[in-house]
């Protein structure tokens, strides 16, 4: 069996490079669940973990499960050096403890919250962008002309990138998470693209040091973050502006692009959406959240075993590298009520468990900041859209083991009169 054909009969095969498969990986999530919740593929030598319980567990223990070569599955990714590029994401214990401490005394809750009146002007000016094209050409790329731009501004912005060279950070971004088809690895213009980042973030980081202003962006308040006399170097705050722009603007780009794309599927959810345009918030929030549930831009992480661990009498050896799913998580018939069904209506208690941020010490940073994105832009959308419509025989997915979501997402959109 194939990932194409996942609901068949025959035996299982996990290929996360498949293009078949990233089309539509829930059918063979399922049968991982009920078949074989620790599946070992062997091809890449994967040790796939795939239920809710399981994939909770695994990333609250980062003591057998390690984060020390990275979360990609990607070879070349899979090191020791990892940290170099995926910051805190890449580290354990005292050492993930300290650089998030550091890192979180610039990148504060408030200074998140800050954003809202910036991220609210940038909503505003794409959405004009984005209705002009559609009043001109019948229809806009939701994702090239708003849902891929408005993500690394705001970044960019809080990072203190000058708006002239947003178009190539961005550029450079997608490339870091792309991969062709038949292509295992990070590709060539995947590591000449990171390379490019890295030394553009380190340019900016050399430039606030030799600064004696205030700082007032997040690049600035980095490098003057102190605990106790520590204070971050500047590889350490590379490495995090690196890990904030794929994985944060990425991420963000394709919850924007899942949103519209699964509401317009579902018209009568659609329509009970749009239907309170002066107070969206009661259904823009569930909307953000069952998006995250039922198809999350994140699908899947790699941790390093340290030592055997036996799960459901199948023994994982140490030195092997294990893949919780997330995508599946967030699927099992365990945890959520008819998992493969998009509804903006599913309890508190069930949105509640979602993993699509991860769990634990390694819960996602940015988690807050891609949720309050997602709010203003959808609750402002609501304001201004009668009625949107994905043209989803046309949209084009991403091919990328990291993320899930669109390259371009055709869409109509009638806007409300007056």
């Amino acid at each position: 069996m194939t990932a194409k054909s996942g609901a068949a009969a025959g035996p299982l095969t996990f290929d996360p490079y498949d293009y078949d498969f990233h089309e539509d990986p829930y059918p063979l999530y399922r049968r991982l669940r009920e078949e074989a919740p620790v599946f070992h593929a062997e091809r890449d030598d994967l040790w796939v973990v795939s239920r809710h319980a399981d994939v909770f567990d695994v990333l609250r223990d980062d003591v057998t499960f390690s984060n020390r070569m990275g979360v990609s599955l990607d070879a070349s990714a899979w090191n020791a050096e990892a940290h170099r590029v995926m910051s805190f994401l890449a580290l354990d214990g005292q050492r993930q403890t300290r650089l998030r401490r550091l890192v979180s005394a610039a990148f504060t809750p408030r200074r998140v919250r800050e954003l809202q009146p910036q991220i609210q002007r940038l909503t505003e000016h794409y959405l004009r962008r984005t209705f002009a094209a559609a009043a001109e050409h019948g229809e806009a790329d939701w994702i090239d002309d708003f849902a891929g731009k408005l993500p690394m501004d705001v970044i960019s912005e809080m990072m203190g990138v000058p708006e002239s060279d947003r178009d190539e950070i961005r550029r450079l971004a997608d490339l870091v998470v792309h991969r062709e088809d038949g292509v295992r690895d990070v590709p060539p213009a995947g590591m000449e693209a990171a390379g490019e980042l890295l030394a553009y973030y380190g340019g900016m980081v050399a430039e606030r040091r030799a600064a004696t202003g205030p700082a007032e962006d997040l690049t600035a308040a980095l490098t003057v973050a102190e605990i106790d006399g520590d204070r971050l170097t500047d590889g350490e705050i590379i490495a995090f502006l690196f890990l904030m722009v794929v994985a944060g603007n990425e991420t963000t780009t394709k919850l924007l692009g899942n949103a519209l794309y699964h509401l317009s599927a579902h018209p009568a959810q659609k329509a009970q959406v749009l239907a309170a345009p002066d107070d969206p918030e009661p259904l823009v929030t569930p909307w953000i959240e069952e998006t995250l549930r039922h198809d999350t831009s994140s699908q899947m992480l790699a941790r390093y075993v340290v030592d055997d661990v036996e799960m459901h009498g199948v023994t994982i050896p140490a030195g092997a590298k294990a893949l919780v799913l997330l995508g599946s998580a967030n699927r099992d018939e365990r945890v959520f009520t008819d998992p493969a069904v998009y509804d903006v209506h599913r309890p508190k208690d069930e949105l509640g468990r979602i993993l699509s941020f991860g769990s634990g010490k390694h819960f996602c940073l940015g988690a807050n900041l891609a949720r309050l994105e997602a709010r203003v832009v959808l609750n402002e959308l609501v304001r201004q859209v009668d009625d949107f419509h994905v043209h989803a025989d046309r949209a084009v997915r991403v091919h990328s083991t990291s993320v899930r979501g669109f390259a371009r997402l055709p869409t109509g959109f009638t806007l409300r009169k007056g």
